[in-house]
């Protein structure tokens, strides 16, 4: 299958408060890299525009937004699955759509291939990507 599923947190100007408590509760922890919004760039300069940290040695990933959103943790917080084929991604999404809520349907974005953003039936946010 060769998945790789990344925990994704989308935080609203505290991703690195946020990744320093929580790397600073746990074993085997750390912030692997940070890029920074810069002057001018849509983020508020200094803010996350991507991370990557471990906690016990699982790989999670984070961004401070640059907008502000009507929501917490619910879709902001998914499973991120890179697919490597059509038939992939098609099987996943319908699978996990089924009984849920689609957010992004599966289609072609700008600097996507084919992605697609649901919640399953259990309330978990999912984001997958065709690689």
């Amino acid at each position: 299958m060769g998945y790789k599923i990344t925990t994704f947190f989308m935080f609203e100007g505290n991703a690195e408060e946020a990744m320093n408590f929580y790397t600073s509760l746990f074993n085997d922890s750390k912030i692997a890299s940070i890029s920074r919004y810069a002057s001018g760039e849509p983020g508020d300069e200094g803010t996350v525009k991507h991370a990557v940290f471990s906690l016990c040695g699982q790989q999670y990933m984070a961004i401070d937004s640059s907008s502000t959103h009507g929501f917490t943790f619910t879709p902001s917080m998914s499973l991120f699955v890179d697919c490597n084929s059509d038939k992939e991604i098609d099987t996943l999404f319908e699978k996990l759509a089924n009984g849920g809520k689609v957010l992004m349907a599966l289609n072609k974005y700008p600097g996507l291939k084919k992605f697609g953003w649901l919640t399953d039936r259990f309330g978990v946010s999912w984001q997958l990507n065709l690689k």
